[in-house]
């Protein structure tokens, strides 16, 4: 008998392996799956350089323009960003690198600034 919570699904239990997806590469034709593949590689390659981490936060825009270049270097031919944001997720959830609104609100006040007095007196020497 299995504990609580760990019944048997059509004949699959919690602790049968798991099938591994179809790869995204699987849906193009033959003659392009080497290719496809080779990008996802190169594109995994920038990520030791550029971790999808990074994509959140004030640098985004800057990390994204690495992986571009990155890839740009490394395939011979020129990535949007939309291309690369596509790439990425195939193997990552991006939703969850979209800034929440917690944080655009922390970027959009504006505070006035004036330089300290100290700054404007002249030490004497």
């Amino acid at each position: 008998m299995e504990p609580a919570g760990e019944e048997e699904q059509d004949g699959v239990s919690v602790h049968s392996p798991a099938q591994a997806p179809p790869s995204s590469a699987s849906s193009l034709p033959k003659n392009q799956d080497h290719s496809q593949v080779e990008l996802e590689l190169r594109a995994l390659e920038a990520l030791e350089t550029y971790p999808p981490v990074r994509l959140k936060g004030v640098h985004r825009h800057f990390v994204l323009y690495g992986l571009m270049e990155n890839l740009r270097r490394s395939c011979d031919r020129h990535f949007s960003a939309d291309e690369v944001l596509q790439l990425l997720d195939r193997f990552f959830n991006l939703e969850m690198l979209k800034p929440d609104d917690e944080e655009m609100d922390i970027f959009n006040q504006e505070e006035d600034f004036s330089l300290p007095q100290s700054f404007f007196v002249k030490e004497e020497t």
